[in-house]
Order: structure tokens, then C-alpha cells, then sequence
């Protein structure tokens, strides 16, 4: 065995456990890599030696706390982080324009909620019980604050 394995274990223990961090959470690949760093620290033991294998513990360990350090700094999840506001507001009922009982078409499939058109509005409606298609016929039931709910016209 040489030290490109015991690297290798070390690097891919390391990655494992940003990836359990970072993306699958559950522990389960965190350990795996616990268990990937640990072989490579003791496959240096039981080949080269015990001084090392003290310095393979060592830089694994630094090298772990270095990682640790760079993952809890608040600049790294800031480049990880989304940052998009969301800035659309909830159907804003025009009493003048949308009313119960008036018809429409459906613009998107309402699997159960989707897009109307009453008119000149676009608006978001939430179907009362089934899915109804694109460009069906559409009647609005009821109107509960911003909630526009609506059934199919047979």
C-alpha cells in the first residue's frame, strides 16, 4: 500500500462529511467518512510506523478543524445561500373588477390551484375539488380575503 490510498481515504472521509453536511443530511454518509478517514490513519500506523502515523493524525486533524472553520465563517454560506426576495404579494381583490358568480377561463392547468382569466385580470385561483384543465371554463364560487376559489362550468 502506498500514500496515495491513505490520501485518497483521508480527502474522500473529508468530502464525505461535507457532503452529509451539506447536502444528505442523516449522518449515515458522515459516518461512512469518519470510518474512511479512521482506515487511512491507521493503515499509515500499521505501514510506515508510528511517527508516521502520528503526523497523518495530526494533518487529519488539522485539516478537519481548517474545514470546520471555513464551514461556520459566515462568508461560505453566504455564496451557498439564495438570495432572491420574493416580492409578489397575494391576489389583491378588485371588488369592481372580480366577483362571485363571474365566469372564466382557466390560463394554467389548476392542479388544484393555477392562473384565471376573468376578463382583463389575471389572477391566482384555487380549484374547490377537482383538477381543471387549460382553457376550461371556469366559475369563481368563493372569495375568502385574497383566495379566489373556483369550479369547473359544465
Amino acid at each position: 500500500m502506498n500514500w496515495g490510498l491513505v490520501i485518497s481515504l483521508i480527502v474522500l472521509g473529508l468530502l464525505s462529511l461535507l457532503l452529509d453536511i451539506l447536502v444528505i443530511p442523516g449522518g449515515v454518509v458522515a459516518t461512512f467518512g469518519c470510518l474512511m478517514m479512521l482506515c487511512g490513519i491507521v493503515i499509515s500506523y500499521v505501514q510506515y510506523g508510528a511517527v508516521a502515523g502520528n503526523i497523518t493524525l495530526l494533518s487529519t486533524l488539522v485539516l478537519t478543524a481548517i474545514t470546520t472553520v471555513m464551514m461556520l465563517r459566515s462568508k461560505t454560506w453566504n455564496k451557498l445561500m439564495l438570495k432572491t426576495n420574493i416580492d409578489s404579494k397575494m391576489n389583491e381583490v378588485d371588488e369592481g373588477k372580480i366577483a362571485e358568480g363571474m365566469t372564466g377561463v382557466a390560463v394554467s392547468r389548476l392542479a388544484p390551484s393555477g392562473t384565471g382569466k376573468f376578463g382583463d385580470e389575471l389572477v391566482e385561483v384555487h380549484s374547490s375539488n377537482d383538477f381543471i384543465d387549460v382553457n376550461s371554463e371556469i366559475v369563481i364560487v368563493k372569495i375568502e380575503g385574497g383566495k379566489i376559489i373556483v369550479k369547473q362550468t359544465k
